[in-house]
């Protein structure tokens, strides 16, 4: 499938179950590092494939596996002076077209895929984040557009690092925005690069390890579309309680890393 196509069809799902209509959306982003063209954007393509209003604010944002959370943050800025008070965020991309499938350290750990979400600004819901970036091209690094063929390059050791270092930070900064603890928390659906970073930080936190979700052994590594697709089958599976907080955590290329303490509204 196209990634238009998996954006498409996440955004047709989150938007039915949501109830609402596509005249009823605002803002329509779509966090992708893999995209099917330069231009148009993809959010652009979903702006006629959907049939949203020509008003709709629409384009894509690139901040690698934490773009979900990234979109988020940005459609809940954009609405407090948006059309209309909804928006549509998707995480969708395709990694198997920028896999170079001879190097075997990486190209297994991938996945394609798209989740999305539906959401409204609320400013009496509580809505605590944090976000941060260092430029970093020599951890994980992607090339093109240029002559040379698109392929991922990663060092593993250098992202480990990072990414341990990365996610309890995230998650502490959130909490203590909140004055909330692990405890209080029925999920923390981080970003789902590899067992181990989980297993590690679990380990240093000291924490409960089934509060934290992993699907990676399903799906790989679907970089902005791995929280989404993870919130989906927690939703469907009937394993998220409404008005019960879980963290959002994530943390990829750029280097990126946000974090995010939401509520399930069914």
């Amino acid at each position: 499938e196209s990634g238009m196509d998996l954006a498409e069809g996440a955004a047709r799902q989150a938007l039915e179950r949501s109830g609402l209509k596509p005249e009823d959306i605002g803002v329509c982003l779509v966090a992708t590092f893999t995209p099917d063209f330069a231009s148009p954007s993809m959010a652009c393509m979903l702006q006629q494939r959907l049939g949203l209003k020509e008003d709709t604010i629409c384009f894509d944002l690139n901040a690698a596996c934490a773009g979900f959370l990234y979109g988020t943050k940005t459609a809940h800025s954009l609405l407090a002076d948006a059309p209309r008070p909804y928006a549509i965020v998707v995480g969708a991309e395709v990694i198997s077209r920028v896999l170079d499938h001879t190097d075997r350290n990486t190209c297994v750990l991938f996945g394609d895929g798209a989740g999305a979400a539906v959401i409204a600004r609320d400013d009496s819901a509580r809505w605590h984040t944090v976000f941060g970036s260092r430029g970093d091209e020599q951890s994980i690094w992607v090339q093109g557009p240029g002559p040379e063929k698109a392929a991922v390059h990663m060092e593993g050791k250098a992202v480990f690092r990072f990414a341990v270092d990365a996610l309890p930070k995230c998650l502490h900064t959130v909490l203590d925005e909140t004055g909330l603890t692990l405890d209080n928390l029925d999920w923390v659906v981080c970003h789902q690069a590899n067992s181990r970073i989980i297993d590690h930080c679990i380990k240093a936190l000291q924490a409960d390890p089934a509060k934290f979700y992993k699907n990676m052994d399903r799906h790989g590594n679907t970089s902005a579309a791995s929280i989404p697709v993870a919130l989906n089958e927690l939703a469907e599976s009937g394993q998220l309680t409404p008005g019960r907080p879980l963290a959002c955590i994530g943390f990829g290329g750029g280097l990126t890393w946000g974090g995010a303490i939401l509520q399930y509204k069914e």
